[in-house]
């Protein structure tokens, strides 16, 4: 008998899974649009420009190979929550296999991630706001963003969905637009980029890999970003109306996703214009469609990279205060964190992780010129965390089913546990990267600052109450 076929009807209330309460509005109308979206942010649009420039057009092969390797991680995560759907999912599933300390670590950290990336997002914002107005300082534009977006989220999960769904697809348009135009130029040669559009520009300038193999291999850190809020579809279960349908089909429309938004995209723009045009701090595709010269082109394309960068942070606003309730449910936060407002949101732990956003506009003010690679960096190695809780999750998840503890998933990753063996191996290197780096290293020192506050977190919480680090069969929500 799968999970799906659980019968919670006769389970008491107090047995119930910990996102009981939550409104079932997303539609998969809604799902596939997030994940498609959630594939598409400021990691791509702002932060791509500074990966050109340290590795040329071999960025393209750093964004296919990690590719590669979010398809494992989601691939894992989807048998995961179709094993048991839940909106606290990697905290829960770390909880289950690995211990309560560590569904404790994961879920805080996974709440980090999204402030953190809720920063850079804002930051992202401010500069393209700076590409119309230059004299307005960057902390001021990025408050009034937070702001904004912080009333929109007190709006009930319909809206939300509804909402991302529309910034999604102006994303996805506007993306696949850029790689028309873009074979346009190169097709037709019209444009001012017309006269040196060529494949040719991939390896014409030193060649393919023009930093050497290390420098490329050093972005991969920036590429892992870019691929962060990919997995928010496992966030969502809790509140899908379908999940058991609706999660596979998002999952596994993502190999094409990533070939067409980040390889293909990236891929037209570098044949587009030679990749010494781009410059650490400017979106790549502004640049671009100021290089070809269609009027207004570089405005609108900003406009939607701006659109992405809003999307985004209304994510992770999203995502917060869901895994802070998972957190309160299971004692490991305030219990106020478990109430839900008259629309059904968790609005007192959206407005505590919007106060801490709020540090991101003050990073604008002190340093605005370093804001963006410090969040960045710091969500990364959060990010990295919470997917190798997944995967680990996932291979002693694979070790209960073949020894008939567990009942089997309804969607099984391809080549069972041997992919999510490939993908852990993957982020130990990318954290020795990161290690490696001057520069990035900074956020290996935050993450150990804030285990060791995790760490007295946890013993205070089990002095308290020592039965938190008991470990609990797992509880199961009824989903039909």
């Amino acid at each position: 008998m799968t999970s799906a076929q659980v019968d919670t009807d006769n389970i008491p209330e107090e047995g119930k899974a910990p996102e009981e309460g939550y409104e079932r509005g997303l539609g998969s109308r809604q799902v596939q649009m997030i994940a498609i979206g959630g594939a598409i942010g400021v990691g791509l649009f702002l932060g791509a420009g500074a990966n050109i420039a340290k590795a040329g057009p071999s960025l393209i092969v750093m964004y296919a190979l990690a590719g590669v390797i979010i398809f494992f991680i989601m691939r894992a995560l989807g048998e995961l929550l179709l094993y048991r759907p839940v909106s606290g999912s990697f905290a829960e599933y770390s909880r289950e296999f690995l211990g309560p300390f560590f569904g404790y670590f994961t879920g805080w950290t996974y709440w980090l991630m999204w402030v953190v990336t809720g920063m850079a997002e804002l930051t992202a914002a401010a500069i393209y706001v700076n590409y119309w107005f230059p004299a307005v300082p960057q902390w001021v534009t990025a408050l009034v963003f937070l702001v904004v977006l912080f009333g929109v989220n007190l709006i009930s999960v319909k809206v939300f969905g509804e909402l991302e769904f529309w910034f999604s697809m102006v994303k996805v348009t506007a993306l696949i637009g850029m790689i028309v135009i873009g074979l346009g130029v190169l097709t037709f040669g019209f444009s001012s980029a017309g006269d040196t559009a060529a494949v040719a520009n991939l390896w014409q300038f030193d060649g393919f890999f023009p930093k050497g193999v290390g420098s490329s291999l050093m972005t991969l850190q920036g590429v892992m970003f870019a691929y962060l809020a990919v997995e928010l579809v496992g966030v969502t279960a809790g509140e899908s109306e379908n999940p058991e349908k609706t999660l596979p089909k998002a999952i596994n429309t993502l190999p094409w996703r990533i070939a067409l938004f980040y390889v293909g995209a990236l891929s037209v723009i570098l044949c587009v214009v030679k990749w010494t045009e781009f410059a650490p701090g400017v979106s790549p595709f502004v640049e671009a469609f100021a290089k070809i010269g269609i009027p207004a082109g570089a405005g609108i394309v900003n406009f939607v990279v701006l659109t992405a960068a809003l999307s985004s942070c209304n994510s992770g606003m999203y995502s917060t205060g869901r895994m802070l309730r998972n957190l309160a449910a299971n004692g490991e936060a305030p219990k106020v964190f478990q109430r839900l407002s008259g629309t059904k949101a968790p609005a007192f732990g959206i407005t505590v992780s919007v106060l801490c956003m709020g540090i991101g506009v003050v990073l604008n003010y002190v340093v605005p010129e370093k804001a963006f690679g410090y969040v960045t960096s710091v969500a990364t190695a959060a990010g990295i965390w919470t997917w190798l809780m997944i995967l680990i999750s996932h291979v002693l998840y694979r070790r209960a089913v073949d020894a008939g503890r567990l009942p089997a998933s309804p969607f099984p990753a391809p080549g069972g546990s041997k992919c999510s063996w490939i993908a852990i191996a993957f982020l130990l290197f990318v954290t020795c990267l990161i290690a490696y780096d001057n520069d990035s290293r900074v956020c290996l020192y935050v993450m150990a600052g804030w285990a060791a506050v995790l760490g007295i977190g946890w013993s205070v919480l089990k002095s308290r109450n020592p039965e938190i680090a008991a470990r609990r069969e797992p509880e199961f929500e009824k989903i039909g």
